[in-house]
């Protein structure tokens, strides 16, 4: 099972990089097939560089440091 902290602890490490550009993300679920569903805030919420953002940034740091989440999905 995947634990919220560390799923927290990830997104605090590249929440800086989107707060110096007037966005944020919150971390809403997790489903059944590991993807975890973030929403995106602020100014990454229209931006048109979200998709490679939620990809290249988001998406990798997770898979990366927390075992169990298998992609990222963006919600409204």
């Amino acid at each position: 099972m995947v634990e919220r902290d560390a799923v927290e602890a990830a997104l605090d490490e590249i929440r800086p990089a989107l707060q110096a550009d007037g966005g944020d993300v919150e971390f809403v679920d997790l489903n059944e097939d590991g993807v975890a569903l973030v929403r995106l805030k602020g100014a990454c919420s229209g931006c048109p560089s979200a998709t490679m953002t939620l990809k290249m940034g988001i998406e990798r740091t997770l898979v990366e440091k927390v075992p169990g989440i298998t992609a990222v999905q963006a919600i409204m």
